[in-house]
């Protein structure tokens, strides 16, 4: 019997939180739908509420939640449904590298632009990245 997930789920635990947003941040996304990860790794996760994710697309909008250390090492993938804790906070609508190879941000778009004061966002809280194919959540 077929795996109905196609990918091991990626967690991480938040590290350092942030609290800005910006209109016109422009970051750029990757030409890459994945990126992978390794464990202890530490990338930003950034939201936005902008649409229409296509390679090359600046991405305006932006709210930051703060950095994330990973558990496991794995793929992220454009489409991952994110939560945070129990909580559904949105799907990963690409990567900006203009940090890399420090860190990659990590876009996930959302209903409602938030950074970690939004959502009451503390040290530690886990963060989860699972194939849309995945159905145990």
């Amino acid at each position: 019997m077929k795996n109905a997930a196609i990918k091991r789920m990626v967690t991480g635990r938040f590290v350092k939180l942030l609290f800005h947003k910006q209109d016109k941040r422009n970051m750029v996304l990757e030409n890459f739908q994945t990126r992978c990860i390794r464990e202890k790794e530490i990338h930003e996760i950034v939201t936005t509420d902008q649409e229409a994710y296509e390679p090359g697309q600046q991405i305006g909008r932006v709210g930051f939640l703060g950095f994330v250390e990973m558990d496991i090492g794995g793929v992220i993938q454009k489409g991952d449904r994110v939560y945070i804790n129990e909580t559904y906070l949105g799907v990963v609508a690409g990567f900006d590298a203009c940090h890399f190879p420090n860190h990659y941000n990590i876009i996930i778009q959302t209903d409602l632009l938030l950074s970690a004061t939004d959502i009451d966002l503390s040290v530690e809280e886990e963060i989860r990245f699972v194939s849309p194919g995945d159905r145990t959540i």
